[in-house]
């Protein structure tokens, strides 16, 4: 898959078929997007390609201080592209100066004179350009205008709830793991380095790794005790994560992620990790003792480590 960032690295080819996006959390419809594309491309003996945009958006145009979480850093995003057998990712810098272009300013530029365009596929609510003032409408009036087609996704959902980027989102902040990942169509992760914390849970015989995430813009689930894998140094293991504020001790004034790793004794200080996020288990509380926090950090490892014996991937 070749990736490019500029208009100047970009090969014009009219056998393009194509598909604009942000795609963040690259969950089933966008999947079945790129499947689609790649699927026309091959028809017509053409390119398939990817449009899509980095920092995300709202990074650089919401007022609100902290823009948004991410579900996918680019890296992850390209990753899942490349395994749908996209050909072409043309990932266009997102800065102020070009989110005032117009819609059809964008798609002349880019897009017809750019990328070149036989075709576009795109999800049923697709907006783009200045004040989202581009829809599939405008898209196909550019496509007869432009002698290019357009075909329109229809929505895809699991049981009653449409599959988006903001049905992701919901979820994974309401801590039903299970329902994200099957809008996903893949276990939520996050990757980040190991970070020295306090020490307390190899004190109380559950060493943890405490990660800091690779990409402070990540989607943290909600607080709570879960069930993950976890890949250090290029294998899995089970364990158990918890992500919160440590109430028991109470003095940890940010959100910290901690894994104790199930049969693993190492140092990995200053490893970088992989998470991959299976279930919660239950809410975080504070206990009135130390004694109180064992025992029910007990309870936890007999349920988690049933629920991953359910997952393929893991270390005995």
């Amino acid at each position: 898959m070749m990736i490019v960032r500029s208009l100047d690295e970009l090969r014009f080819e009219k056998n393009s078929v194509l598909t604009i996006g942000m795609f963040d959390g690259v969950h089933r419809a966008h999947q079945s997007i790129f499947s689609r594309i790649v699927e026309k491309a091959k028809k017509i003996s053409g390119r398939s390609v990817v449009v899509t945009f980095d920092p995300h958006p709202r990074e650089v145009v919401s007022k609100a201080a902290n823009g948004i979480d991410l579900l996918s850093t680019l890296d992850e995003k390209l990753q899942i592209i490349e395994k749908y057998g996209v050909d072409l990712v043309f990932i266009i810098p997102f800065t102020f100066e070009f989110s005032q272009l117009s819609f059809s300013e964008f798609y002349s530029t880019y897009i017809i004179n750019g990328v070149g365009v036989s075709e576009v596929v795109e999800g049923f609510n697709h907006q783009f350009g200045r004040d989202r003032e581009g829809g599939m409408h405008q898209v196909v009036e550019l496509g007869m205008k432009h002698n290019f087609s357009v075909e329109t996704m229809a929505m895809v959902k699991e049981g009653e709830i449409a599959i988006s980027s903001s049905s992701v989102r919901d979820a994974l902040m309401a801590g039903n793991i299970v329902s994200a990942n099957s809008l996903l169509g893949f276990e939520y992760e996050f990757s980040g380095i190991v970070v020295r914390g306090f020490g307390r849970g190899k004190q109380i015989g559950y060493p943890t790794a405490n990660i800091k995430l690779d990409n402070p813009k990540k989607l943290v689930p909600q607080t709570g005790i879960y069930a993950v894998k976890i890949s250090v140094e290029g294998k899995w293991y089970g364990g158990m994560m918890s992500i919160g504020h440590n109430p028991t001790f109470g003095d940890a004034q940010e959100r910290t992620i901690e894994v104790n790793i199930f049969d693993f004794d190492k140092d990995i200080y200053d490893e970088t990790v992989t998470v991959q996020v299976l279930d919660r288990t239950r809410s975080e509380k504070k206990f009135d003792s130390v004694d109180a926090l064992i025992k029910e950090i007990d309870n936890d490892k007999i349920i988690i480590t049933k629920i991953v014996k359910h997952y393929k991937h893991i270390s005995s």
